[in-house]
């Protein structure tokens, strides 16, 4: 067999380079997206929680380097250990309840009945208007004097509620409006899960004879796993990260009954006269740490269950 030329295997190493480089080509804007809008601000960000920042230095720079002073300041805060605490209960009955909400209307909306697209439809609505509107929305519904809220159990009976100003009542409120927001999107992602799993399957329980949470249960959910990890990763997120229903709603209070360290970073940076910007810095690298690693935890167990 003989060689080839040299000229010829020259051009085709010409053409594997241009090949190469039309693909780097269409990768650069999205590693220059990636590198701006992600890589700069979080590194700026962890430059700032490791410096003592005042208004001149956070706008002119030059301060000081203080390692993790921030970061020690802020876990000596009592108050720290209470937002983590409010963060903490906020997540969990947040995600536990859109999740199994979602999950209860999704199964409601794989049958097929009149009307069922519109209505199903109707319930994004919560999803699609802006938080300031739905967060304003139950703030007025929830008001302790001219709620709606309280005027339907004063029909019952029931005393006046000072949900948004009481400290045994404002972080309830705030969790309950965070739901109602949030299940639209679990009922989105899960019915399009639930419809990806094929009638096959369900044919043959039917001819097994299981029942309706026969079915469900050893069928339905476990097909469903991959589908409700990543709706849960996704709440997760973004739960952690909510800040505005509960400015609007509670502004945190009262007394901080309902600041969580989305709100406990805003405060501590923009909330006084003489903000903190290094300390708020801080906690919102928590924020990121914690998401960090409940992104690593599923992309593990993912892993596990695709090898098994």
């Amino acid at each position: 067999m003989r060689p080839r030329p040299p000229q010829r295997r020259r051009s085709r190493a010409v053409v594997q380079l241009r090949r190469q480089l039309v693909g780097w080509a269409f990768l650069l804007p999205l590693l220059a997206y990636l590198l701006l809008s992600y890589a700069y601000p979080l590194l700026t960000n962890l430059d700032l929680s490791l410096r003592d920042n005042t208004i001149r230095t956070f706008v002119h720079g030059g301060a000081p380097f203080v390692g993790f002073a921030n970061y020690a300041a802020v876990f000596a805060d009592p108050a720290f250990g209470t937002a983590v605490l409010h963060t903490v209960v906020f997540t969990l009955v947040s995600l536990v309840f859109q999740y199994a909400a979602g999950l209860a209307l999704a199964v409601f909306f794989t049958r097929s009945f009149p009307l069922s697209a519109t209505l199903r439809a109707l319930f994004l609505v919560p999803w699609l208007l802006p938080l300031i509107v739905s967060a304003s929305t139950w703030a007025w519904m929830l008001n302790s004097e001219a709620g709606v809220v309280n005027a339907v159990l004063a029909a019952f009976g029931v005393d006046k509620v000072d949900w948004l100003t009481s400290p045994n009542w404002s972080l309830v409120s705030v969790t309950v409006a965070n739901i109602w927001i949030g299940i639209p999107f679990n009922l989105v992602v899960l019915h399009s899960g639930l419809r990806n799993i094929p009638a096959e399957v369900y044919e043959a329980s039917a001819l097994d004879g299981a029942n309706g949470w026969q079915t469900f249960w050893r069928i339905t959910f476990p097909m469903l796993r991959p589908v409700s990890g990543i709706t849960l990763l996704l709440g997760l997120v973004y739960t952690l990260k909510v800040f505005d229903i509960i400015w609007i709603m509670t502004r945190g209070g009262p007394s901080g009954a309902s600041t969580t360290l989305a709100v406990k970073s805003y405060e501590l940076g923009f909330g006084n006269m003489l903000p903190r910007f290094g300390p708020s810095a801080a906690v919102g690298n928590v924020l990121i740490l914690v998401a960090m690693v409940a992104g690593i935890c599923y992309v593990r167990v993912q892993r596990h269950q695709e090898e098994a």
